[in-house]
């Protein structure tokens, strides 16, 4: 199990439910790291252990605030600093990810400048989980390892034991996804085509395929403010959907999901862990599905040389 270089985990401070887990799956504590706030809410992040010669692994997930980047960037320099051997930096949720290319006149590209940003900071691989866009792992010049979460939610759909399933793409953009699991489980397609005049606000949709007597699977990498998922759900439901369920990775989360989510036609919404959910919210129709022990095993192969290829089911 150990080559030369010692293996050491730390964790930011939004994500320390799941490193804890990971750290837990892989079988070693993590490392011990505190962040000194200031009065002024600069924030300077330290290892209380040595990280000399180590493999470092650094997990954090960089939804907003951007706190969360920032303090990514500040312990991957700190590692590098400190004569740590390798640093990885885990990014289960990688944010500003839907900024990947210019979709109007004189904006940025945001998910390119991350990649800078990580690599200026020293970061020597990536890890993440269900890019909102693929080709974002052409930013980076080190090696990515993208996960992705039909590991755990394909187990967990055929655990439903349900029939006649139809698979459901919320966007033309997720079509290819949704495509790879119907034909995995031998189920039929639907797209839904939906016209947004302006962000987060979705105003037309049309649903491409039949839904009547079937049960119907949306998925997507991310929910944000639930409007495409709570929309498409009653419209598959009104042509005759006996049930929605909708499988999503990233719980964003933002504005009224939570209330929308609880009061909409989706019958069951699956996430993961990658972002936490927030306690004081109706979480009742939501099933959390953990990726620690996915994400402790493709950490165990990459640090012995080993293939990760087989960990993907679709």
């Amino acid at each position: 199990m150990h080559s030369k270089h010692n293996i050491k985990f730390f964790t930011g401070r939004s994500s320390r439910y799941l490193s804890e887990r990971i750290a837990d799956s892989f079988g070693i504590p993590l490392g011990k790291s505190n962040v000194t706030v200031f009065s002024d809410g600069e924030f300077q992040p330290s290892f209380d252990e040595s990280v000399r010669g180590c493999t470092v692994f650094i997990i954090q997930s960089t939804f907003p605030p951007v706190d969360n980047l920032f303090e990514l960037l500040l312990m991957v320099d700190a590692a590098h600093r400190a004569s740590a051997y390798k640093v990885v930096a885990v990014m289960p949720y990688f944010g500003w990810a839907r900024q990947d290319r210019k979709d109007k006149p004189r904006v940025a590209i945001g998910a390119k400048m991350v990649a800078n940003m990580l690599r200026a900071a020293g970061v020597d691989r990536i890890m993440t989980m269900d890019l909102h866009a693929d080709q974002i792992q052409g930013f980076f010049d080190v090696p990515v390892d993208h996960l992705y979460a039909s590991s755990v939610f394909v187990p967990y759909l055929k655990s439903l034991q349900i029939d006649n399933i139809a698979i459901a793409s919320p966007d033309m953009g997720g079509a290819k996804r949704a495509n790879a699991y119907a034909r995995f489980m031998n189920a039929s397609l639907v797209l839904c085509y939906k016209n947004r005049e302006k962000a987060n606000q979705v105003d037309e949709m049309t649903i491409i395929g039949d839904v009547r007597g079937k049960n119907v699977v949306i998925l997507d990498d991310m929910v944000d403010t639930a409007g495409t998922l709570t929309k498409a759900s009653g419209l598959m439901k009104d042509q005759g959907a006996l049930s929605v369920r909708a499988f999503a990775t990233h719980p964003v989360m933002s504005g009224k999901s939570y209330e929308l989510i609880r009061d909409s036609q989706i019958d069951q919404l699956v996430v993961t862990d990658t972002i936490p959910l927030r306690s004081d919210r109706d979480t009742s129709k939501i099933k959390v599905l953990s990726v620690a022990e996915l994400f402790a095993d493709v950490i165990e192969k990459v640090y012995n040389y080993k293939s990760i290829s087989e960990k993907f089911i679709i």
